[in-house]
C-alpha cells in the first residue's frame, strides 16, 4: 500500500508539472479568461499533431471555431498561440497546432515542410474541431501567418468546410522557393538550387542523417538586412525564442525546399468562393506577397489591409499593432 501511495504521488508531481511546464511554455503571458487544453489529431497522411485549445472560460452551446498556425519554422507556443489565445478572449473556440514533422506533432524524419502534406495539416484541424460537440461546424475559420499565410490559401480554396480564412503577413513559400526574394532567381539559379539540394539527398541518404538548413542567423552579421534584424530580434531573444522552434534553432530538414519548387501554391486562389481577409505590415520586405495574392482573389468578400508602420515581424506578436477588432469583427461577419 505504501509503494502504490509513493507512486501516485509521484504521478500527481509529475502531472502537475507538466501541467506546470507546459502553461510556462509559451513565449506569450498566459490569459485568465481561457481555458487551455493540450489536444492530438491525425492527419491522412498518418501524423498526429499536437495542438493547444483555447476556449472562452464558462462558455456554452456550440461556438464558431478556428485553427491557426504558423509563422513558417515556428511552433504553437509563438505566434499562433498568441492570435489563438486573444480570439479565444473574443469568444471563438481555437487550435494552435504544430506542423507534421515538427514541434509535439510526429513525423519522421524532423523538419521536414511539404506544400501537400502541409496543406492537409490544416484540414486534419479543421476535421478535428468540426467533430467537438463544442463546435458549431457550419462556423469554422482559419489563420494562418507568415508562410502558413499561403497555406491557409491554397487550403481554402481546396476545403470548403472552411467559411472564412486570415492570412496574415504572408509568405508564398512556392514563390519565395523558386524566385528567391523579390524574384530575383532566372532559370539558371533554379537548376543550380536544385542541383545543391539533391546533391544533399545523395550524402543524406549515404549517411542515414538529415542535415539542417539553420535557423535565424546568429550571430547576426553587422550587414545584416533589416529584416533579418527583426527575424533575430523575435527567434533569437526572449521576445520569442522557444526551444522547439526550428528558426530559433536548427532550422528545417535542408532537402525540404525541394517540394516547394514545382508545386505552386495559389494556382487556384481565384477559385476561392470564402471570405478572405489578408493583412500585412506597410514596411514590410514581404509585403509583395500578399498584395500579388489578393489580385487573384475573386469576389466582394475579399479584403487587403495595410497595417501603417508596420514591418513583417511586427504581426508576430505586437498586440497594438496588429489588428484583432478587425479579426474579430471578420470573423463574426462571415462565420454565421
Amino acid at each position: 500500500m505504501k509503494r502504490i501511495l509513493i507512486f501516485v504521488l509521484l504521478f500527481i508531481s509529475i502531472a502537475m508539472n507538466t501541467m506546470q511546464a507546459q502553461e510556462n511554455d509559451r513565449t506569450f503571458a498566459p490569459s485568465g479568461r481561457v481555458t487551455v487544453e493540450r489536444v492530438h489529431f491525425r492527419t491522412r497522411f498518418g501524423t498526429t499533431l499536437a495542438g493547444d485549445l483555447y476556449k472562452p472560460k464558462n462558455a456554452v452551446g456550440k461556438l464558431p471555431a478556428l485553427a491557426l498556425c504558423g509563422p513558417f519554422g515556428a511552433v504553437k507556443e509563438q505566434a499562433s498561440g498568441l492570435y489563438a489565445q486573444t480570439l479565444a478572449e473574443r469568444g471563438f473556440l481555437t487550435v494552435a497546432f504544430d506542423p507534421s514533422y515538427t514541434g509535439e506533432s510526429s513525423g519522421e524524419p524532423r523538419y521536414v515542410a511539404s506544400p501537400d502534406i502541409n496543406t492537409e495539416d490544416f484540414s486534419a484541424a479543421v476535421d478535428f474541431l468540426t467533430l467537438r460537440d463544442d463546435v458549431d461546424p457550419e462556423r469554422v475559420g482559419i489563420v494562418g501567418i507568415c508562410g502558413w499565410g499561403g497555406l491557409a490559401l491554397n487550403v481554402a480554396a481546396l476545403d470548403t468546410r472552411i467559411k472564412a480564412t486570415v492570412a496574415v503577413t504572408m509568405y508564398d513559400m512556392s514563390r519565395v522557393t523558386a524566385n528567391g526574394y523579390f524574384d530575383s532567381m532566372d532559370a539558371d539559379a533554379r537548376y543550380e538550387l536544385r542541383r545543391q539540394l539533391n546533391a544533399q539527398r545523395t550524402e543524406d541518404a549515404r549517411t542515414g542523417s538529415y542535415a539542417l538548413a539553420g535557423g535565424v542567423v546568429d550571430p547576426l552579421p553587422a550587414d545584416a538586412p533589416q529584416f533579418v534584424r527583426d527575424y533575430y530580434d523575435y527567434y533569437k531573444t526572449p521576445r520569442g525564442y522557444h526551444p522547439r522552434s526550428l528558426n530559433s534553432n536548427g532550422g528545417w530538414n535542408r532537402t525540404s525546399a525541394l517540394s516547394f519548387l514545382n508545386t505552386p501554391l495559389l494556382a487556384y486562389a481565384g477559385e476561392i468562393r470564402s471570405a478572405v481577409l489578408v493583412i500585412h505590415g506597410e514596411k514590410a520586405h514581404s509585403r509583395y506577397f500578399s498584395e500579388d495574392a489578393f489580385k487573384r482573389l475573386q469576389g466582394d468578400n475579399k479584403e487587403l489591409m495595410i497595417i501603417p508602420g508596420a514591418s513583417h515581424v511586427d504581426l508576430y506578436d505586437r498586440v497594438e499593432i496588429i489588428p484583432f477588432d478587425r479579426i474579430e469583427s471578420f470573423f463574426r461577419e462571415n462565420l454565421q
